[in-house]
């Protein structure tokens, strides 16, 4: 075999073990799958995006980072969090800045005494615009210094920026970063949380909403160096919603853009679907949805369409559910729904199922369908039915003491999750088994300000949601995070973790889900990859 294979195959590996994207396999001459030859290894750099928190004075903010501890990654490398650059808003140079050698390299002109004002002017310009940066730009960074141990920072007001973050090395699989608003008063006051998500190129946000009561707006963040050009599209119980601007809009390099869905259609609708669409580029995407009565929260995109969802942890107290289903695509999905409570799966009554027309959104109210227990809502195709995306939006309290937080489908919780930002008294995590039963092992992590880890193994019955009591780490200072895994493989388990902060009476709450953390790759080893290669 010659060095050029050899090289290839090197570089595949890493390639691999860096995104962490996908698993690689090559069949034999004989068919065999050589995947069960993969070995596992930690990705090796990762990437999250955090939206802009919040546009109200009154906000504070507090963002958490945390890489659980991953066998065979070390502790080298670094995970840093901080505010996205402004983008220049003057490139372009003229002819009499500037002249172009003969060897194609750009130089300055000099003036006629030899010195060079032009560069010093951008030199003074460059350190002013690093003044006003320092000025005008609330810049958490955070910085952990092992995997295991989280770290906090904060902010306040409306200056609060959109955040970029990498992780590379030890700190980057599994590594996640959870954002948590607190608003007193006003449009959209309450908790509202978000975990920090990866860059994509497609999101589907149902539950969104046009209503006069409704300001809703989509936060696309762009961590490139280059734009982003995204299309949004809404649809409504009637299908395709007319948009205005909502084609070819443009996000710059290391910008984040927060766009009123009301600014994009003159209809007003409670129940709509948000798709995004990145034609090229790739950005982070959240929604914003704030309520004049009901409080605000974030809602983060919906699994993938499925013909079967999950949306797990409705919290027990919830007064009022209202699902809200989308099918992509031309064709009809009809669904049973039912309820993983903590004695099985029951049907919610008059609600057994839901026909969902292709290309349109269906909402459906559920009333208080936990009637305080634990439960997580499971979508199942009645027959060859297609796929959908699903959310529901949650509240809490009564009269004018209600808060809302939205819950999206997600995807299980596979190997690995982590969740940050946990208190000791205010966190509550849901673990839920719709197919069969399950062991599951989590860990909480030592506080920001100290403490030591500790863990629990739990049973998940067949058909179940469990509220867990938690483990609490050994004398705990500050937060924690939460580290989930299933050791029950090929059973599905799905998971999300409820914060509350009561203020005023009014209990405000946000929910996050726990899918899988992606944080290792299946890479082919190298003795299989050249046996392959040299047959």
């Amino acid at each position: 075999m010659n060095r050029t294979t050899l090289s290839l195959i090197a570089g595949t590996v890493a390639l691999a073990a860096i995104t962490g994207f996908a698993s690689l396999s090559e069949p034999d001459a004989s068919g065999t799958d050589t995947a069960e030859a993969a070995a596992v290894l930690p990705v090796e750099r990762s990437g999250l995006l955090c939206p802009a928190p919040s546009a109200s004075d009154l906000a504070e903010t507090t963002y958490t980072s945390f890489t659980p501890v991953t066998k065979g990654a070390g502790s080298d490398g670094s995970a840093q969090l901080q505010a996205a650059p402004r983008e220049s808003t003057d490139t372009a140079a003229t002819e009499d800045d500037e002249k172009t050698s003969e060897d194609g390299k750009t130089t300055d002109t000099p003036d006629a005494d030899g010195s060079d004002t032009d560069k010093a002017d951008t030199d003074k310009a460059d350190t002013d615009k690093a003044d006003d940066d320092k000025k005008t730009a609330a810049k958490p960074v955070l910085a952990p210094k092992a995997p295991g141990t989280p770290v906090t920072g904060e902010t306040s007001g409306a200056d609060g920026p959109a955040l970029v973050g990498t992780a590379e090395g030890g700190f980057a699989p599994g590594w996640t970063v959870q954002q948590t608003t607190q608003v007193t008063a006003g449009n959209g006051r309450g908790l509202l949380g978000v975990t920090c998500t990866a860059p994509d190129t497609e999101f589907w946000f149902p539950g969104v909403s046009t209503a006069a009561d409704r300001t809703d707006y989509v936060h696309l963040t762009n961590p490139d160096d280059s734009a982003a050009v995204a299309d949004i599209e809404l649809y409504g119980k009637d299908g395709a919603v007319a948009t205005t601007v909502g084609e070819g809009l443009t996000i710059p390099a290391h910008s984040t853009e927060p766009i009123l869905l009301s600014t994009l259609t003159g209809e007003k609708q409670d129940d709509l679907t948000v798709h995004v669409n990145v034609r090229s580029g790739r950005v982070g995407a959240a929604v914003q949805a704030l309520d004049d009565k009901l409080g605000g929260d974030w809602l983060a995109a919906s699994t993938d369409p499925a013909g079967t969802l999950v949306v797990p942890g409705i919290p027990k107290d919830a007064t009022a559910v209202r699902l809200v289903v989308f099918a992509p695509g031309d064709t009809d999905a009809d669904l049973k729904v039912q309820l993983a409570a903590p004695t099985g799966l029951i049907t919610p009554a008059g609600q057994e199922t839901l026909h969902v027309k292709g290309g349109m959104t269906t909402a459906v109210d559920l009333g208080d369908v936990t009637r305080g227990e634990a439960g997580s809502l499971v979508l199942t195709p009645t027959d060859g039915s297609a796929p959908v995306v699903a959310a529901v939006r949650v509240v809490r309290g009564k009269g004018d003491k209600q808060e809302s937080a939205f819950i999206p489908a997600t995807a299980q919780v596979g190997a690995r999750a982590s969740v940050a930002g946990n208190g000791a008294k205010d966190t509550t995590l849901s673990l839920t088994a719709p197919t069969g039963t399950a062991k599951v092992k989590v860990t909480a992590s030592a506080g920001t300000g100290g403490g030591t880890a500790a863990s629990q193994t739990y049973t998940i019955k067949q058909g179940t949601t469990q509220d867990v009591r938690l483990p609490v780490p050994a004398g705990l200072k500050g937060t924690y995070a939460l580290t989930v895994e299933n050791l029950t493989g090929g059973t599905p388990v799905y998971a999300s973790r409820t914060l509350t902060a009561t203020d005023g009476g009014i209990p405000g709450f946000t929910v996050q889900t726990l899918p899988d953390d992606r944080g290792t790759v299946a890479v082919p080893e190298a003795d299989e990859d050249l046996r392959v290669l040299q047959k």
